[in-house]
């Protein structure tokens, strides 16, 4: 056992860590365990983090080593650090890097090992061996060149993550530059893209309104070569083209679209993955976007949403420098693994609360309205198949009545009202007297509505999960969503992002979520909120009728609601 301190940090034997927020010394013990350990929770007093493998081997990466990660264990600790658990982390920690990939002047890519018997165990993995060439001595095997992305992901999965040393191509060289005439890069900002150019490559974590975008423009100058960019729908894609043109020395013509809608393909091109994925004959006719040009770097947008294959093509780009950009590494896939391995480690993480006690995103006031359904709802949820359970809940007709009094209580204040199905769309449309933007929207259309919105001459907007991913709407201070993806804790960020950009004046944004009592609408809703939670977003919940009054149902129960058919398309039907 490590000795005892007055630390505000419990080590437990289970890998969690539980920090006292209110101790003096917790910032500092926050800033030490952060590169190691994955916080999970964040209520009101005490957080709690885990240290898992990934975590673990995520630091190594980054440059710490086990050494860095006990001392900070033991320093922070209010009582003895459980000695079997720092055996693990120093052995967890040690597994990484005994397999290295690297460039040889005369083999090309090849693997090395620095621990024989480790070489030997992988060498006979059938799922391994097939991605191997000759063995050139007892410590090294050559690879082949396009299994490099496939091998690193094979060897995470058997617990021996690979170094790659192999580095990168310069690509094509671009000459791209900030034009800060008018604004500066946040320190946070500069500290991410340095994070992310000494590595190579990897993730950024920022909050949604913080400036990612801005975060990828500097890299692009870092770079200063041919840049690729994926991104979920058009909309977010001619948004990052217009920053671009605005924070950059690139011009208009400098940067392509390729899409549903164009093919365009120069210095710096910026696609869909739904292009990206979309299949002819069996095959992705976009891979030839990748072969196109000499990409010096590739960005991807909302990185947690990247589609598996993307992952599979990405696998075959590991010389070029690539940067993942999100607002939360959770995957509801659990594939956080395959973003280490073929994106690269996080490079760069920024706490939600951090971020908003500078002032650099909008405070945020988060509440869970509990509605009764009418007796007539609740027998024909109760009678229901499980399966179609969560759509007559979340689509109840008692919800009409509330959203219109949530909007009437911020009367004047810009609002977005989120749902996940087509016909409660329309029937809130149609309620309150807005227009609905879903996946069939044209993009011609969904641009003119959503500058129409920036421009206060839409003071309310139902939209579908097309809102949920990079849509900038600053304006927006109000939200209310209806129904969701399920318990997805990825989309409930995603959501609250849209209201985070700061105010001009200062206000705070609402987040309301509005869910059928007694029924897996609240059970979905409380595992959505489990990442905001660990962000430090408390959710207050109320009932309808102490927040609003008394509702009266709207006449009708009919709570028939067609999913919204881009629900499994991350690319919200762009």
């Amino acid at each position: 056992m490590s000795q005892p301190g007055n630390g505000p940090l419990i080590v437990q034997s289970d890998k969690t860590l539980l920090l006292e927020v209110d101790h003096e010394a917790a910032p500092a013990a926050r800033q030490a365990i952060a590169p190691f350990a994955e916080l999970e929770r964040a209520p009101e007093h005490v957080h709690t983090y885990r240290v898992t493998p990934l975590a673990l081997w995520n630091a190594r990466a980054a440059g710490h080593d086990a050494e860095q990660v006990v001392d900070a264990l033991v320093q922070h600790s209010r009582y003895a650090v459980p000695q079997a658990l720092l055996v693990d982390v120093v052995d967890t920690m040690g597994r990484y890097g005994r397999l290295q990939l690297t460039n040889s002047p005369v083999h090309g890519l090849v693997m090395l090992s620095n621990d024989r018997a480790v070489l030997e165990e992988v060498l006979r993995n059938k799922k391994i061996t097939p991605m191997l060439g000759e063995r050139i001595d007892d410590d090294t095997v050559a690879v082949h060149p396009s299994e490099r992305g496939r091998l690193k992901q094979a060897l995470l999965k058997v617990g021996w993550p690979a170094e790659d040393l192999a580095g990168y191509v310069d690509g094509e060289a671009h000459p791209i530059e900030l034009d800060q005439s008018d604004w500066e890069l946040r320190d946070y900002q500069a500290e991410a893209v340095e994070g992310f150019w000494h590595g190579g490559s990897g993730v950024v974590v920022l909050p949604c309104g913080a400036g990612k975008t801005l975060v990828g423009a500097a890299a692009m100058a870092k770079a200063g070569a041919t840049t690729l960019i994926l991104v979920t729908n058009t909309v977010a894609g001619r948004q990052w083209k217009r920053e671009l043109v605005a924070r950059t020395s690139l011009t208009e013509d400098e940067i392509g679209e390729y899409s549903g809608e164009r093919k365009e393909i120069r210095p710096v091109t910026i696609a869909t993955y739904q292009v990206m994925t979309r299949k002819s004959k069996g095959e992705y006719r976009a891979l030839e976007l990748f072969d196109s040009r000499d990409w010096g770097l590739i960005i991807y947008d909302e990185v947690h949403l990247l589609p598996a294959p993307v992952f599979r093509m990405t696998s075959d780009l590991q010389s070029r420098r690539r940067l993942g950009l999100t607002a939360t590494l959770v995957r509801e896939d659990g594939r956080e693994g395959d973003v280490f391995s073929l994106i690269g480690p996080k490079r760069y993480d920024a706490p939600w609360r951090d971020i908003e006690s500078q002032g650099w995103v909008a405070p945020a006031d988060c509440v869970e309205v509990r509605v009764t359904m009418t007796d007539n709802e609740r027998i024909i949820y109760a009678t229901a198949e499980a399966e179609e359970r969560y759509r007559l809940c979340a689509c109840a007709n008692t919800k009409i009545p509330v959203v219109r009094s949530i909007l009437e209580r911020h009367r004047g204040e810009p609002a977005l009202v989120i749902g996940a199905y087509l016909d409660q769309l329309d029937e809130l449309g149609v309620a309150l007297d807005a227009p609905v933007i879903q996946g069939s929207t044209k993009n011609k259309e969904r641009e003119e509505l959503f500058d129409r919105f920036r421009r206060g001459e839409l003071p309310v907007l139902v939209v579908s999960k097309v809102a949920n991913f990079s849509i900038d709407l600053p304006e927006a201070s109000v939200a209310i969503q209806v129904s969701g993806t399920f318990g997805s804790r990825q989309e409930e960020a995603q959501r609250l992002g849209r209201l985070l950009r700061p105010k001009a004046d200062g206000r705070q944004a609402h987040f309301y979520s509005v869910v059928a009592r007694d029924s897996v609408d609240a059970e979905y809703a409380a595992h959505r909120q489990r990442f905001l939670a660990e962000q430090g977003y408390a959710y207050r919940i109320v009932d309808a009728d102490d927040l609003l009054g008394p509702v009266i149902p709207d006449v009708g129960t009919d709570t028939e609601g067609e999913p919204e058919s881009e629900r499994h398309d991350p690319s919200g039907g762009a």
